[in-house]
């Protein structure tokens, strides 16, 4: 695939403009678009959106830079403009396959939430001839490279506010996410969600702890612990997908890398990009870590990324569900309005959660190839929800995923569609 030209502008002005067919709506000469594959040009901009508190952490700059750098990514980020004034930054990655080519949101592979970065919560053009626009213009442009954008795990109603990319053609992603709201103190936000109910099992996790020693509950202060509770996770999620019969989504050194970049950003500042918790044991096990999960923060909105226990120890403890406990009983009253739980509908999320967002798959495809990918693409999701509803067909669907990626590791190649 032909490397793509940096800073190519489409719009107002411009030989790429005149040549384009004639367009009637008025609106179109109030769009400019511009591709980079580069990120450090567009740093300054990228971080002033990054600012904007409806645009999700997962597309903020230090976060694609940690991706980027770790994969070796290989870009087609589009900036836009109306009437002059930035509006928007869709940091998109090239992935190549076997059949077709796709741009996608940078990480969206191990993202929660995708916003793109946006300047305003209220574009200057309809959300609808925003949409159009938009699919023109990526057309226009990106379909001598790719055959498909897809703009994955994107809400169409976040924070109450409507996405600019509601006028969009999608499908339903098959998970959900799930959000607990944070109010002034604990006792209030407990009180959403059967506070009594709470406190019973916190009480019965921290009496079956005591037992074997008692426990600490950590956050991570520096970057060597974060990295090293990081580790710890690695370990019990593998083994923990391992007992399942599931991929490990996790096993790739590249993705071990980008979390590793992740946990060491962030030593001078408030807000990290990831921060470690955990839950320690004391006693005969001391040093022992039976919880891990870790978070990241972006204003007053709290995302856990990714946790894991260690069921061979305490087990019956319910250590994973002690750690929520203090995780948010420790954020209430810091200025977090949003605990959330991310991706995936699982029983644990549901008893925490008052707030369950709808989120789309965006698909646009850009040549013949494109969509077919693009009916592939919405057949695969459908067909995941299918089957999640499923518990018997899941588990079937799952160990035959985690088969061939045995298969492929033992090949030493990659499974790439």
């Amino acid at each position: 695939m032909p490397m793509m030209n940096t800073d190519l502008t489409i719009g107002r002005s411009g030989q790429a403009s005149a040549q384009a067919a004639p367009r009637c709506d008025a609106a179109l000469s109030r769009l400019e678009i511009s591709i980079h594959d580069t990120m450090a040009p567009l740093e300054q901009e990228w971080r002033d959106l990054d600012a904007h508190p409806l645009n999700s952490l997962h597309q903020g700059f230090d976060w694609c830079r940690a991706w980027v750098e770790a994969h070796g990514s290989r870009l087609a980020i589009v900036r836009g403009t109306v009437d002059g004034a930035l509006q928007f930054i869709l940091p998109l990655e090239l992935v190549p396959g076997r059949l077709f080519n796709t741009a996608r949101l940078i990480a969206a592979s191990h993202s929660n939430l995708n916003t793109g970065l946006f300047a305003t919560n209220a574009l200057p053009l309809p959300h609808r001839a925003f949409a159009d626009l938009l699919a023109h213009e990526l057309n226009h442009h990106l379909r001598l490279n790719i055959d498909l954008v897809t703009l994955e795990k994107t809400p169409d109603l976040w924070r109450e506010k409507p996405s600019p990319f509601v006028g969009m053609p999608g499908v339903k992603n098959q998970n959900a996410s799930f959000q607990l709201p944070l109010l002034s103190d604990f006792q209030r936000t407990l009180a959403q969600v059967n506070a009594k109910r709470r406190r019973k099992k916190m009480r019965i996790s921290e009496r079956r702890l005591e037992a074997i020693g008692g426990y600490d509950y950590l956050v991570s202060q520096t970057p060597g612990e974060a990295r090293a509770l990081l580790d710890v996770f690695f370990l019990q999620k593998a083994k923990r997908f391992a007992d399942l019969g599931l991929p490990d989504v996790f096993r790739e050194p590249s993705t071990k890398a980008f979390f590793h970049a992740l946990a060491g950003h962030g030593a001078a500042v408030d807000e990290p990009l990831l921060e470690l918790n955990a839950i320690r044991l004391k006693g005969e096990d001391g040093g022992r870590i039976v919880a891990v999960a870790g978070l990241s923060r972006k204003g007053d909105h709290v995302i856990c990324q990714f946790g894991s226990i260690d069921e061979a120890l305490a087990g019956d403890a319910s250590p994973g569900e002690l750690l929520f406990y203090k995780m948010i009983e420790r954020l209430c009253g810091t200025g977090v309005a949003l605990f959330d739980f991310g991706v995936g509908d699982q029983p644990y999320k549901r008893s925490w959660c008052t707030i369950e967002t709808s989120l789309r798959d965006i698909v646009l495809p850009l040549t013949l190839r494109g969509r077919f990918a693009a009916a592939y693409h919405r057949t695969v999701v459908r067909t995941k929800a299918a089957i999640k509803a499923n518990k018997v067909a899941y588990a079937f669907f799952q160990r035959a995923r985690s088969r061939k990626q045995s298969a492929t590791s033992a090949d030493g190649t990659a499974d790439r569609a």
